[in-house]
């Protein structure tokens, strides 16, 4: 299989680097346990979204809805990325929650990732 995208494989590196640096040291008692995994993917609007003063256009859309990406293709992004490092296979995540949003004036595009296993 072949990416559609270049953007993904960098991506993917991105969470895996993050997923290791943020583990905490005891983790590894968890790999092979069932678990939840919550992802929250944050995007920037489009500068179409703004007026010329930088005000949000009444017109613009509340939800994050266009073609900025598949969500499903999102998540499974993150899945494959953390595999081997948060868990031992992305078969063993049992409950998903993922939504995408656009930023908000306080806040840069960012993916916000949960992880719990369930003991």
């Amino acid at each position: 299989m072949v990416e559609s995208s270049n953007r993904v494989k960098p991506w993917r590196q991105d969470v895996r680097h993050t997923a290791m640096e943020l583990l905490p040291h005891d983790w590894y008692a968890n790999m092979d346990k069932p678990i939840t995994l919550s992802c929250v993917f944050v995007f920037a609007r489009p500068k179409n979204h703004f007026r010329a003063n930088g005000q949000l256009k009444p017109s613009a859309p509340k939800h994050c809805s266009g073609r900025i990406g598949d969500i499903s293709k999102l998540v499974r992004a993150v899945e494959d990325a953390m595999t081997g490092i948060v868990y031992n296979d992305d078969a063993q995540i049992i409950n998903l929650n993922a939504s995408r949003r656009y930023a908000n004036d306080s806040e840069q595009p960012c993916a916000i990732i949960t992880v719990t296993a369930i003991n």
